[in-house]
């Protein structure tokens, strides 16, 4: 695990937390304080923002996050296949910033002993519904026994979303999520036979200052860094992407990782169909919560000049295996690093691209599109026994006493 500020941070906290010291004085206030363990889990298959601002809701909520990522065939027995493999999911998330230990492997019912297991304080997960494969809550054990914490979902993204972007292939997501084709293709995908649930349904995200600076590590590069520049599409940020990262961020010992991201116009240019698939604002906060990212161009210029590399005082351009499509007037992006000696080619041997997931999501379409007809349909009966226990409830209210 990276010895960055932010953990670096935490291991201080743990430190502080127990009490005495080697001369043994008694503990400050400060060293009493207990350190907080708190427990997220999920499949976190096609790991978005959303995913990664749940978990930074809940590293807020305490010292040290712990989470459990459940296996193939767990997620397979209660929700349908997942795009990508436990391995290249457990990846993913240990790659989030506000993220400290990953359980793999855990079980997709969470009970009191798990969390007595790993020694945390409470579980917790978004105000969405999680539910197992006969409609039950998994949730359900730690809630009544008080060990449950909730954090707000996040509007406006869902993984159903996505996969209907891909699937449907044209440029409406950008621009006009009204469009017929697009919601009919998203009330294919997500819709159970009695409408639609809040938790699967889609939505338009709608960024915010806030939410960018919420994601930002906010640190400012110090002197003896390395400032690394990279700059791509990092559209549906992937396995591939973070694998490349973490190469990238090793190449200096003190490395200050600069993202460039394109704005969707030029990623469309260079890339065709209709890439991106997510737009330039949630590309930003899906490239901000890697832990190997210090800081975001948003809509950086596609021709890496002389401008850029001395405001941002580079010292050295690295770029994959990927292929480099040149600039509108058929010049290399790269020739200026080349020209000063600080362009590096890394290979971080994975070849996975955001083409590749497309091809998954489109081969295995008829399944997904049943898994999430099937997970609407069990959210909605939930919803419709919650309404019915809640009018029950104020009938019986309204009901004079004898």
């Amino acid at each position: 695990m990276i010895k960055n500020g932010h953990h670096a941070a935490e291991e201080q906290r743990e430190e502080d937390s127990v009490c005495g010291t080697p001369g043994g004085s008694a503990c400050s206030p400060e060293k009493r304080k207990r350190v907080v363990r708190l427990w997220c889990d999920g499949c976190y298959d096609m790991v978005h923002y959303g995913h990664s601002n749940q978990l930074r809701q809940a590293k807020a909520m305490g010292d040290y996050l712990i989470v459990g990522v459940h296996t193939d065939a767990e997620i397979s027995k209660h929700k349908g296949p997942p795009v990508f493999t436990q391995e290249e999911r457990y990846k993913m998330v240990r790659a989030i910033k506000w993220v400290d230990e990953i359980v793999e492997g855990a079980p997709y019912v969470t009970t009191l002993e798990t969390l007595d297991k790993y020694n945390c304080d409470s579980c917790v997960h978004g105000d969405d519904i999680t539910l197992t494969v006969d409609g039950k809550d998994t949730y359900a054990e730690v809630k009544r026994l008080g060990r449950y914490r909730e954090c707000r979902r996040t509007q406006g993204v869902s993984t159903t979303d996505l996969v209907g972007r891909m699937l449907l292939m044209t440029k409406t997501h950008h621009s006009n999520m009204d469009n017929p084709d697009y919601q009919q293709h998203t009330d294919n995908f997500g819709k159970g036979p009695k409408g639609h649930s809040p938790w699967t349904g889609v939505s338009q995200f709608l960024q915010t200052s806030q939410k960018i600076i919420q994601f930002a590590s906010g640190k400012e590069p110090q002197p003896g860094d390395t400032i690394i520049y990279v700059a791509g599409a990092f559209d549906l940020f992937h396995i591939g992407h973070v694998d490349f990262l973490e190469m990238v961020y090793k190449q200096a010992e003190r490395p200050y990782v600069i993202v460039g991201l394109h704005f969707d116009q030029e990623v469309n240019r260079y890339k065709g169909k209709n890439y991106p698939i997510m737009n330039i604002h949630e590309r930003t906060l899906s490239v901000l919560a890697c832990r190997y990212v210090s800081e975001v161009v948003i809509g950086a210029p596609y021709a890496v000049g002389k401008d850029l590399l001395d405001h941002f005082r580079v010292d050295l351009v690295c770029h994959g295996k990927t292929e480099v499509f040149p600039d509108k007037d058929t010049s290399d992006p790269y020739a200026e690093p080349k020209k000063r000696g600080v362009f590096r080619a890394v290979d971080s041997a994975n070849n996975l691209t955001t083409d590749d997931i497309v091809q998954r999501i489109i081969a295995n379409r008829l399944q997904f599109e049943a898994r999430n007809q099937k997970k609407e349909a069990k959210e909605m009966a939930v919803i419709e026994a919650m309404n019915r226990k809640e009018q029950d409830q104020s009938e019986g209210a309204a009901q004079p006493a004898h």
